[in-house]
């Protein structure tokens, strides 16, 4: 039976509200008009920044005189430091320091940015986009940070306009830095990265509240070290494939080790008293929906976009490609940016009209079409455009319905852990598909050639559609196993709704409803 919440049902709002007897206090920083606009244009600079290599991966490989395949890890390093820096931002950012998090983070973002626009090796290169990639863990952060400090009627769309930062400032990014880097080199197009994360920095130490309220956590130190060195391990195997051969006694130990790290991980997170990743979160099908499908949409978009960036760029002498410059690279992505914002207006609507359980499956299903419209149409610029449209809304779609799904299903206290593991799938996505990306086109070039045949672009594109194929039947299916045949429809839109509003409706003491949104 639903029953009214109460001020004692809901640690988060009650904290967030500064209610008697709560830990909080009314945080008059938390009340500004600037909070909300500070978190977005945070999460839009991780997003950019986390990007800037993308579209001059083929300028990077000959400047610096290395491969297309060795090249992309100035975008996979990023991606993988990201993966290891978020549930360990994200555990720290659940206690009373999660200002300093974001502070310190932001500054290592700053750092990395500079190093990065140095005319150094390209080990300096690398060396820096691996602190960028700290800054992927902000956004969970944030989210977390709007849920205990906005009030209801502003958290609504915050927590979902937050998670599409992610893939909006992908596609602004890529125009941005691409006609920086023509005009002013590629180390131009660091440098305004470093601008621009010098000035999210200014805007977090004004802005952004302090979490004192909160009690301290312990970090699992053995936890972020067995899962950076099975994520490291795992993508240096995927990477090198084909170079060392797919047989080969390095490919084999590295996925044998990756698989032992791996595991080991997830033995010691659940034992451990206090994890860097409470796993058991998953045992709660929504959660577990969400988080599957992270990582499988994660490794599509990423595969997609990186295909994308070097096809248009590819001289046509090749047989296929444009031979574009990085700008037009990038503003063929815009389309990308400009639908995955939309797509935030059409959530909302579609679960009213329909479902909330098929948002995900109807974003999952939107980015299939994306897939195949590549494989099929990719003979003019505006073709390609129009896929990047497709992709925008569906990734879109998918990535804004995760937070309500897990905001929903956990305790307020767990939604910085719950928010960091799901964006660490996402990025784990984000790094496989940069990886496989680019082990597909190098296995398609002929020894001695500097491009792959158009057949590696093929083989890469279906490969992408067979996975977000596969996401779709998880996202539909998932949900539903074992689900009493009687659940209450509403109920499910209702939860939904208090889910995007911040609003929580409790069955007992403790444990939210599957739904959450008002």
């Amino acid at each position: 039976m639903l029953r009214p919440r109460s001020s004692s049902d809901n640690v988060g709002i009650a904290d967030r509200e500064g209610a008697p007897g709560s830990m909080a206090r009314p945080d008059p920083v938390a009340a500004r008009a600037q909070l909300l606009p500070v978190l977005i244009f945070l999460g839009m600079v991780v997003a950019v920044v986390s990007s800037l290599g993308a579209p001059m991966i083929p300028t990077i490989a000959a400047l610096d005189h290395v491969t297309l395949a060795t090249a992309q890890w100035s975008l996979t390093i990023t991606l993988l430091v990201g993966a290891v820096a978020t549930p360990t931002m994200g555990r720290l950012g659940d206690g009373p320091h999660r200002k300093a998090v974001v502070v310190v983070s932001l500054a290592a973002v700053v750092a990395g940015s500079v190093l990065a626009a140095l005319p150094l090796p390209f080990a300096a290169l690398v060396i820096g986009r691996g602190l960028q990639g700290i800054g992927l863990g902000l956004t969970p952060l944030a989210i977390a940070t709007a849920r205990d400090h906005l009030p209801p009627e502003k958290s609504r769309s915050a927590v979902a306009l937050l998670s599409i930062t992610t893939v909006a400032g992908v596609g602004l990014g890529y125009p941005l830095t691409g006609l920086i880097a023509e005009r002013f080199s590629v180390h131009g197009g660091f440098w305004f990265g470093a601008i621009i994360s010098a000035l999210a920095l200014l805007a977090a130490i004004l802005v952004v509240p302090a979490s004192s309220h909160r009690p301290k956590r312990r970090l699992d130190v053995s936890g972020a070290l067995l899962l950076g060195l099975g994520l490291g391990t795992l993508l240096l195997g995927l990477s090198e494939a084909e170079q060392w051969g797919w047989s080969s006694p390095r490919l084999i130990a590295c996925g044998l080790v990756s698989a032992l790290l791996l595991a080991g991980f997830v033995v010691r997170e659940l034992r451990a008293a206090h994890p860097l990743v409470d796993l058991k979160l998953a045992r709660n099908r929504t959660v577990l929906t969400a988080d599957v499908t992270g990582l499988c949409a994660g490794v599509g978009m990423y595969l997609l976009l990186s295909l994308i960036t070097r096809f248009v760029q590819t001289p046509s002498s090749a047989g296929y490609g444009f031979g574009s410059s990085i700008v037009v690279a990038g503003f063929v992505l815009l389309p990308f940016s400009v639908a995955s914002v939309v797509s935030s207006k059409v959530v909302p609507i579609l679960a009213r009209r329909t479902s909330p359980d098929l948002v995900l499956p109807f974003g999952c299903t939107v980015l299939v079409v994306a897939m195949a419209t590549f494989l099929l149409a990719h003979g003019s610029l505006w073709q390609v455009m129009v896929t990047m449209a497709i992709a925008g809304l569906g990734v879109g779609c998918t990535f804004a319905a995760m937070p309500g799904l897990i905001v929903r299903s956990v305790l307020p206290q767990e939604t910085g852990s719950a928010m960091s593991f799901n964006q660490v799938l996402r990025t784990v996505g984000y790094s496989m598909g940069s990886a496989l990306s680019a082990t597909v086109l190098q296995a398609h070039t002929a020894a001695h050639a500097v491009l792959p045949s158009y057949g590696g672009y093929q083989t890469a594109a279906v490969l992408g559609l067979s996975t977000c194929a596969v996401t779709i039947v998880i996202s539909f299916f998932l949900p539903r196993v074992g689900r009493s045949a009687d659940v209450d429809e509403q109920l499910v839109r209702d939860s939904v709704d208090a889910a995007a509003s911040g609003t929580f409706l409790y069955d007992d003491e403790s444990h939210p409803l599957r739904g959450a949104a008002t």
